[in-house]
């Protein structure tokens, strides 16, 4: 009884308090608690649909070869409008 009453809390040690509130979490897969994913849910999940330009590659045209961006080549400003 007493692990039911704290499942999700922060005083549950094992469970992401955070995760199960929302459905993420800043610490992704480095966290040290569990995420429970649902086996189902009324809620559509669209992993990475929105790409950061500052985390993007180009092929560049002369020489046909990936270069990533890793940087900040836009201003916090120019990302907030483009997103």
């Amino acid at each position: 009884e007493y692990l039911a009453s704290i499942f999700g809390t922060e005083q549950d040690k094992v469970n992401c308090s955070f995760y199960f509130k929302i459905g993420a979490c800043r610490h992704g897969e480095r966290c040290s608690r569990v995420h429970n994913k649902p086996t189902f849910s009324q809620t559509v999940l669209l992993k990475n649909l929105y790409l950061n330009p500052n985390n993007t590659s180009i092929i560049k045209p002369d020489t046909g070869l990936v270069e990533q961006y890793h940087g900040n080549q836009y201003s916090e400003e120019e990302v907030q409008k483009h997103f």
